[in-house]
């Protein structure tokens, strides 16, 4: 359906020629007027936390039985998860994430191997594929990364110590896909950084990254006893051309990379993900029997759907092969499980009925899981 221009209404508030509309005692009568008729007319405001009251602005506007509201912001108000709070049941809140390796190689021009490698080291931030030399696009990750990111979760949390925030940004960002919680990063400050911060703290700080988009967690779950395991669990960046230029580009390791890509593509698609665990009781060499927890990269959930999935940047031999499933066959049920690795020829399945999967053909294709 095509909508008429007198029912679409426009805002972008950090313009000058509109700093007048952001008096909302202008701003509001200022939209009523453009609703000509009982239609829908539909309101898009862009950079909206510099209207005053906007809050109330929005809640108002939405209660219009003739207005479909749409807003963006760029603060740290409008980062953090909570924003949804001001208008619960009277609106949806849409996570944007970056470009997917799809999409990004859907406008790269150049092959899939140069595309993997840019998005491998600067990430899927649009405004990466226009900039044109590596100099431009380090120097626009690492000022968004300070100057928007982390400026404003210290300032919207009225951090006091900010250089412990970017220290336990560091430390994330250097082990992304390791199990850790609170107590072995505050262990780590005190053993590396020489300074002593509390548990509580570093959660809290977890809290924010979290809240602001910056970073996601998985949580651990036991397969075979159906729960959770509340801790240690693992992060990983929402978009890795901020976590690269956090480490200043120094740590681009393609095994934790391709893990954080996986579970990135994953969160897009809509499944609930977390990190498996399986529990067996085995005998050791020496005739003991021994407990012990084999991990699955993904457990990944969508209604009645259940993929068991692992990360493994080659199968250089069959005794690798064989190491990066038999956390997966010890599941013993039967859901589909898969290997998602960098140098699979094709899609294909083995004769212990595991799918072998390419990178790019679980990537390019939004269906590839179903195969």
């Amino acid at each position: 359906m095509q909508v008429p221009s007198d029912h679409i209404v426009e805002m972008a508030f950090d313009l000058y020629e509109n700093i007048d509309y952001r008096d909302p005692k202008i701003f509001f009568p200022y939209v009523k007027g453009k609703l000509k008729d009982e239609g829908m007319h539909y309101v898009l405001l862009d950079e909206v936390q510099l209207l005053g009251d906007f809050e109330a602005v929005l809640n108002s506007l939405s209660r219009l039985p003739n207005v479909d509201l749409y807003v963006t912001g760029s603060n740290a108000k409008f980062l953090s998860k909570d924003v949804i709070t001001e208008f619960r049941g009277r609106g949806d809140e849409i996570r944007l994430y970056p470009l997917t390796f799809g999409e990004f190689m859907s406008v790269y021009e150049g092959t899939v191997e140069q595309a993997w490698k840019e998005y491998l080291l600067y990430g899927g931030l649009p405004l990466v594929l226009e900039l044109g030399s590596e100099q431009q696009k380090t120097q626009f990750l690492k000022t968004l990364l300070t100057e928007t990111y982390l400026k404003d979760i210290a300032g919207r949390n009225q951090v006091r110590h900010q250089n412990e925030l970017t220290e336990l940004l560091n430390i994330l960002a250097s082990a992304i896909g390791s199990l850790t919680n609170p107590s072995k990063l505050s262990a780590t400050f005190k053993s590396v950084k020489q300074q002593a911060i509390s548990q509580s703290t570093i959660k809290k700080y977890i809290e924010y990254f979290e809240d602001s988009f910056l970073i996601d967690s998985a949580l651990r779950y036991d397969v075979k006893g159906k729960r959770y395991i509340n801790t240690p669990l693992k992060y990983y960046f929402s978009d890795l051309g901020l976590r690269n230029a956090q480490l200043n580009f120094r740590q681009v390791e393609e095994t934790h990379a391709l893990e954080n890509i996986i579970f990135n593509e994953l969160k897009v698609r809509g499944f609930n993900v977390d990190v498996g665990v399986v529990i067996t009781n085995e005998v050791n060499k020496q005739g003991t029997k021994t407990r012990r927890q084999r991990e699955i990269d993904f457990v990944c959930n969508q209604g009645s759907k259940r993929y068991y999935i692992q990360s493994a940047l080659s199968l250089t031999d069959e005794d690798k092969k064989m190491q990066e499933q038999r956390s997966l066959l010890l599941t013993q049920d039967g859901f589909k499980k898969i290997i998602i690795t960098k140098d699979a020829p094709a899609p294909l399945y083995n004769e212990s009925g595991v799918l072998i999967m390419g990178v790019y053909d679980f990537l390019l294709d939004e269906h590839s899981l179903e195969i």
